[in-house]
């Protein structure tokens, strides 16, 4: 009876419901910044936690540390490493691949929130388990 007194009053749930995603950065780091704007631009809804240590992130997503950059987020069970482009995240929850999360280790030019005038590095996003091992997920 309840059930249905709440499923007849509870509006339905909107269609296109922004993906939420909770990035650990640095208060003082300008490219985290950036990267945060990049995602809302892309339709995320974005929280963000400042933190001077960054590293408790890494370590509850276990983010092998040749992939660490200088922010680490989480979006639906799966953690983000660096500066991951909005439309590799996008796929990710889409495809919804097994496997811990993506990153993109460093911080190479021309990445989201990198972005220098019209110079852009060659990069890779990486797939990564919860085991260690790791795969191209993309590449840029």
């Amino acid at each position: 009876m309840l059930a249905s007194l709440v499923s007849a009053s509870a509006p339905a749930p909107p269609m296109d419901v922004r993906p939420h995603i909770t990035v650990f950065k640095d208060p003082a780091c300008g490219c985290c910044k950036s990267w945060v704007e990049h995602l809302r631009k892309h339709g995320f809804d974005v929280a963000v936690r400042d933190t001077s240590d960054v590293t408790g992130a890494k370590r509850t997503g276990r983010v092998p540390e040749q992939l660490h950059s200088c922010h680490t987020a989480f979006v639906n069970g799966y953690v983000v490493e660096g500066h991951v482009p909005a439309a590799d995240i996008q796929r990710l929850l889409r495809d919804k691949p097994k496997i811990a999360g993506i990153a993109v280790a460093g911080m190479p030019v021309g990445s989201p929130g990198m972005e220098m005038g019209g110079r852009a590095d060659k990069y890779d996003v990486i797939a990564f388990g919860r085991d260690g091992t790791t795969r191209v997920f993309a590449r840029h």
